[in-house]
């Protein structure tokens, strides 16, 4: 007994040697994509502000538009990215999935917080009114509601294979409502902009153009870098779970 006992033991301090013994810092690509990420934020502002032209009927109001689609494009991408690692996942049993699909709800609510807020901001002066039951607003608040409910559910459940299933069930639903935003402002007839990109009748100046794209694309540097972290963090709360399952 006592032999096996020290066996145990042995066995069980390797095995959190192994767990503790992966520590991570910043690696080289997360400094290469946070510095392409300050760099793209820099030059955007200062597209927003001095290079983009001044709307002729919105005035400066209409320059909130920029981080509003910006925000807006990357917490739909990041529910679709949530929906695919989850059912990769339960395809595949791989965990790591499972960190990539709470990574991205965690950074998806975030700029889709960002998209509601800065679109109300952008609506006050224009509309008149903070909120309007317009179809895109509307499909997109429950959107965030889908991003709020997955992140509670996940954190009342745990890290357990029921938590992943269900929240691959809340995943799926909650994609459904991406091309719902997308295409709603074709759909219905409401109070939101219609598509600007490749609307010939309605399509943005030269300027305003470059400026989105430098915007959506220093945001999309700063997404994949939110996402990284959060991966990580997440990493590293499973393996805190598993030592204190060995130690206790």
């Amino acid at each position: 007994m006592a032999i096996a006992k020290r066996e145990a033991d042995a066995a069980r301090a390797k095995k959190i040697e192994e767990l503790r013994g992966r520590k991570r810092g910043l690696a080289g690509v997360d400094y290469i994509i946070g510095g392409l990420s300050l760099i793209g934020l820099a030059l955007s502002s200062w597209m927003i502000f001095f290079y983009a032209p001044e709307d002729a009927l919105q005035l400066d109001p209409q320059r909130i538009f920029y981080l509003h689609v910006a925000c807006a494009w990357l917490g739909m991408l990041a529910f679709i990215l949530l929906a695919v690692a989850s059912v990769v996942c339960l395809v595949r049993k791989d965990e790591r999935w499972d960190w990539i699909a709470r990574a991205n709800a965690e950074v998806g609510t975030i700029f889709i917080s960002i998209a509601l807020i800065t679109g109300s901001v952008w609506g006050r002066p224009i509309w008149g009114t903070w909120w309007v039951w317009d179809a895109r607003l509307t499909a997109t608040l429950i959107l965030w509601f889908m991003y709020v409910g997955y992140l509670m559910l996940r954190n009342y459940m745990g890290r357990t294979l029921d938590s992943m299933r269900v929240g691959a069930v809340m995943a799926l639903v909650g994609a459904v409502d991406v091309p719902i935003i997308y295409l709603s402002v074709n759909w219905w007839r409401g109070q939101h902009p219609t598509q600007q990109i490749g609307n010939t009748d309605a399509g943005l100046p030269p300027e305003a153009l470059a400026t989105m794209f430098v915007t959506l694309i220093a945001f999309t540097f700063l997404f994949i870098f939110l996402v990284r972290q959060v991966y990580h963090l997440q990493r590293a709360q499973s393996i805190a779970q598993r030592l204190r399952a060995i130690v206790s």
